[in-house]
């Protein structure tokens, strides 16, 4: 019998120097520990090629390890800052890497930026994630000013960020467990 609790993968979009994503995905892993099985990748601990290898082609170990660990998922949450407007091309491009180990899984929202907080960025990648058969929860985290509000890896005034980050696990949650058993009960592929 398998484990009825969720495997939730957390991915940090942002690879440069400096960044905010490891901050926010601590805070972030630490609430969510609690209610699923959180497997973090890091996109600056991961060999991503610069250029898409063909479809069917064999991928590299590093290729082959992180889709083997996204595969296993059963919902994701991407952490990701703003950057002119949208998405860093890192996570843009490790997202285009994979193709079936993102269907019928849900995704969730971790956003920080300046002013926007990061929610266009997010809007982006509800359209990706659309065109690859995910399904994204309504309810997302962002932090407007994240320099900011973060104090010791945690959010100065939390009441609001836990709220919303624990809105968006139950939503997680729902839609990972009934995707879960819709996946076991009948394969995707079957209706894509």
């Amino acid at each position: 019998m398998t484990s009825t609790r969720l495997r939730l993968v957390v991915i940090t979009g942002s690879t440069r120097d400096g960044r905010f994503g490891p901050t926010v995905t601590a805070w972030f892993t630490g609430l969510a520990s609690s209610a699923m099985d959180v497997d973090v990748v890091d996109l600056a601990d991961v060999e991503l090629p610069a250029a898409h290898p063909a479809w069917g082609a064999e991928r590299t170990p590093a290729l082959a390890e992180l889709g083997v660990r996204l595969d296993a998922a059963d919902a994701f949450v991407i952490v990701t800052p703003e950057y002119n407007h949208s998405f860093p091309a890192v996570l843009k491009n490790a997202i285009d890497l994979f193709r079936d180990e993102w269907r019928a899984k849900p995704v969730g929202f971790v956003s920080y930026g300046g002013q926007g907080g990061g929610l266009r960025a997010v809007e982006q990648l509800r359209l990706v994630f659309a065109e690859l058969h995910s399904v994204s929860v309504r309810d997302s985290v962002s932090f407007h000013g994240a320099h900011t509000v973060f104090d010791g890896g945690r959010p100065v005034d939390s009441t609001v960020s836990d709220s919303a980050a624990a809105n968006m696990l139950g939503q997680l949650e729902w839609w990972g467990t009934a995707l879960r058993s819709a996946r076991a009960e009948r394969p995707y592929a079957e209706a894509a």
